[in-house]
């Protein structure tokens, strides 16, 4: 069961170190310039929080 477990984390550990490799390569290196012009289109990276606001005062 701890060999399982061992897998586990390794696996986990490698996955996380992926993710953060990737993340730096698309949004600090600008590999894919593509990428951030489509998530700017879709407003992904706005910080406007406004009309998020106002649906929780309108209860």
């Amino acid at each position: 069961m701890k060999s399982i477990e061992r897998i586990l984390i390794k696996i986990v550990l490698i996955q996380f170190l992926f993710l953060f490799i990737t993340q730096l390569f698309f949004h600090k290196l600008n590999i894919f310039p593509e990428l951030k012009q489509l998530t700017e289109y879709e407003g992904v990276t706005d910080n406007n929080y406004t009309e998020f606001l106002e649906t929780f005062r309108g209860q």
